[in-house]
């Protein structure tokens, strides 16, 4: 390292350096095991239930129930990005002059001298093999390079220098990687929509915040369809949804749970479905002590006089939970009852009990005698426009494995030398930056052919 750096040269150093990778890695693969241990996206309620509330104030203050969104967490990346970046800047340019030298030289005392040198005698003239050998060489391995020395002849080729570029692909792989999450967590987003049939929304919530997003366009419920097993599991659920662009409809398409509708960068899933509120209600309104039935329609909203100037009863809502002291009793209605004196009240009116209401032991019982059931479809919208990178940077890291693992840079060495009796001893010899013994087994076998030509 230089005395008396610049800035600019002390922070281009800090960046390149390999145990600034390892220490950020570190750190990231900590703070991800914190990720899958406390909640992520959960309500404040949750965490003051989970952690109690002075840890639940500390998770919120470092963003660990979304960590994976927190500001310090893409910090991170960010960091291990440059740090890939010029590092890779920083060792490509002597990788460079590897690839693409100037002028290819080999040293022959440097190949006599390796471990894996293989010498055989072959009883031919060294003019008669010369060029066979030469031609052999060349069509397995590349370009022949020859040299004359004191001893006699020696040729060298090799194959693969830009195979040294793979770990560089790797590299490059993962900023893609690294650029594609950082754009899908900076821009996209996950959120939830809940379309009655027939409604029509450009906005949908966030998951777990309530925060709306503009989805960029309209959509519609057109219809939705659920089929139901023997068991009453449902089968099958399908939404027929319209896309609406400036006030017209630009195509209708079903989705299915695993079939979205991808729509100009935004993801459409079938996620859920549920009861809908309904528009209007029968009621039987039953007098207790003579039993009298009276039916009445009531819209929700709608208020109605009671039979015998009873007072007034209101129709307020449509709960397709209704919670009775710990137990779910199914969808129900909601309504308020305000008597003569003033004093009012509200009542649930449980579908699938049509006797609740007479437990409140009234002047008069509800019954839910019919009403036209519809359904909400549930909608998982997300958009990533990161996720080409990400696909980019995956193509990228096989290639580069495959370069990196499989492939190498390889050098032959073939020596001829004629002896006392004119026959021709050879020496033949390799290196290679990767898996010496496969090169090993590879010279044998070249001198398995030699000796036949």
């Amino acid at each position: 390292m230089k005395k008396n750096q610049t800035i600019p040269e002390k922070i281009w150093q800090f960046f390149c350096s390999v145990r600034l990778a390892v220490y950020t890695l570190v750190i990231i693969a900590a703070t991800s095991i914190i990720g899958t241990v406390i909640l992520q996206n959960g309500t404040q309620q949750q965490y003051i239930n989970l952690y109690g509330e002075a840890v639940s104030n500390l998770i919120k203050v470092f963003n660990f129930d979304d960590m994976y969104h927190a500001w310090w967490f893409l910090f991170l990346i960010v960091i291990l990005c440059i740090n890939l970046i010029v590092c890779s800047i920083e060792r490509l340019s002597i990788t460079w002059k590897i690839i693409f030298p100037k002028q290819v030289k080999f040293n022959p005392e440097r190949f006599r001298k390796l471990k894996n040198l293989e010498i055989f005698t072959v009883n031919k003239e060294t003019e008669a093999i010369f060029g066979n050998y030469e031609s052999f060489l060349s069509k397995t391995v590349g370009k022949v390079l020859k040299k004359q020395t004191e001893s006699g002849t020696v040729m060298y080729a090799e194959k693969g220098r830009w195979t040294r570029i793979g770990v560089y692909v790797i590299h490059s792989s993962i900023i893609l990687l690294i650029i594609g999450a950082l754009i899908g967590a900076i821009f996209g987003f996950k959120a939830s929509l809940q379309l009655d049939e027939g409604a029509i929304s450009d906005v949908a919530f966030l998951h777990n915040k309530s925060v709306p997003v503009n989805i960029g366009f309209s959509i519609k419920c057109n219809d939705f369809d659920v089929k139901f097993y023997d068991t009453g599991a449902p089968e099958e659920y399908r939404s027929t949804l319209a896309i609406i662009e400036n006030g017209k409809e630009s195509f209708i398409e079903d989705i299915r749970v695993n079939h979205p509708l991808r729509y100009k960068g935004i993801n459409i899933f079938q996620s859920s479905y549920g009861t809908a509120r309904p528009d209007s209600v029968i009621f039987d309104i039953i007098t207790q002590p003579d039993k009298g039935v009276i039916s009445k329609t009531i819209k929700i909203g709608q208020e109605i006089q009671l039979p015998e100037d009873q007072g007034l009863f209101k129709l307020e809502g449509f709960l397709p939970h209704f919670d009775f002291r710990g137990n779910n009793l199914g969808e129900a209605f909601v309504g308020r009852i305000t008597q003569k004196d003033g004093k009012s009240f509200q009542i649930a009116l449980p579908v699938k009990y049509p006797t609740f209401d007479k437990m409140r032991k009234g002047v008069f019982a509800f019954v839910v005698k019919d009403f036209e059931k519809k359904y909400y479809t549930g909608l998982q919208i997300t958009k990533d426009p990161g996720v080409w990178y990400v696909y980019s940077g995956f193509i990228l890291m096989i290639i580069g494995c495959w370069i990196t693992f499989f492939m190498s840079h390889q050098s032959y060495f073939i020596e001829i030398k004629k002896d006392k009796d004119n026959n021709s001893n050879i020496s033949i010899s390799g290196t290679t930056n990767r898996n010496s013994q496969g090169l090993k087994l590879k010279i044998k076998k070249m001198i398995i052919k030699l000796k036949d030509i």
